[in-house]
């Protein structure tokens, strides 16, 4: 009865990606990512953290397209304990953790929700600040699937992905404060990870649970017709 009574249990409005969604069943090592560009977007879209909608950042500026689904992890913010994984950041970029989903299939669709298998990681400084990009594969993938380490994938996919990064925010002049300092494996991702998920609820577990408290009370005047 108490399985049935949990699929049945649904938000009364739409949940914000970043604060009201899960980041995943088994986090660090299987998580549920927020998409916001597709490997076919030629515009930067993200989630506007005020209204938890997609808006368009910035048009690319060069011809380089994201060689992976790019989102972020729910529930996750980037501030001291990722900058104390990251050597030589000033500080952490203060948004949601951001990740790769590497799909064999095509999916040309953003904003939606995918279940993953973290594999690794790109550490990344973005004028100084500390920036990682989370590697990982689509859970139930038929080509993807066994891969366990980022080492396991094509390096032609990872120097895409390197490449990009390197690239997307080239300014005028062509010129970039991005630093790619490495890649690493599962393990550190899984403790960037949770020291992501650790900072996110010491700036907003409270106001979280506060959120979760109020929705409960509304469900529950609707179900007693209060």
């Amino acid at each position: 009865m108490s399985d049935r009574k949990e699929e049945l249990e649904y938000h009364g409005w739409r949940p914000h990606p970043w604060h009201g969604l899960s980041p995943g069943k088994n986090p660090p090592t299987h998580v549920r990512a927020f998409i916001e560009i597709t490997p076919f977007d030629l515009v930067k879209y993200e989630v506007d953290k005020e209204t938890g909608y997609i808006v368009v950042d910035r048009p690319q500026r060069t011809s380089a397209q994201p060689p992976a689904l790019y989102g972020f992890i729910p529930r996750t913010y980037c501030a001291e304990g990722v900058q104390g994984l990251t050597p030589e950041a000033d500080k952490a970029d203060g948004d949601p953790l951001d990740i790769c989903v590497i799909s064999e299939r095509r999916i040309d669709r953003g904003a939606i929700l995918i279940d993953a298998r973290v594999i690794g990681g790109i550490q990344m400084l973005d004028g100084g600040e500390a920036d990682d990009k989370i590697i990982a594969v689509l859970s139930n993938d038929y080509i993807w699937s066994d891969v366990e380490d980022i080492r396991d994938l094509p390096d032609v996919l990872v120097q895409r992905l390197k490449h990009y990064f390197g690239t997307y925010k080239m300014s005028d002049d062509m010129d970039s404060e991005i630093r790619i300092t490495g890649t690493y494996g599962p393990e550190h991702a899984g403790k960037v990870i949770t020291a992501a998920m650790n900072d996110y609820e010491r700036y907003f577990g409270a106001q979280r649970a506060a959120w979760e408290r109020a929705e409960k009370r509304v469900a529950a005047d609707v179900v007693s017709g209060d």
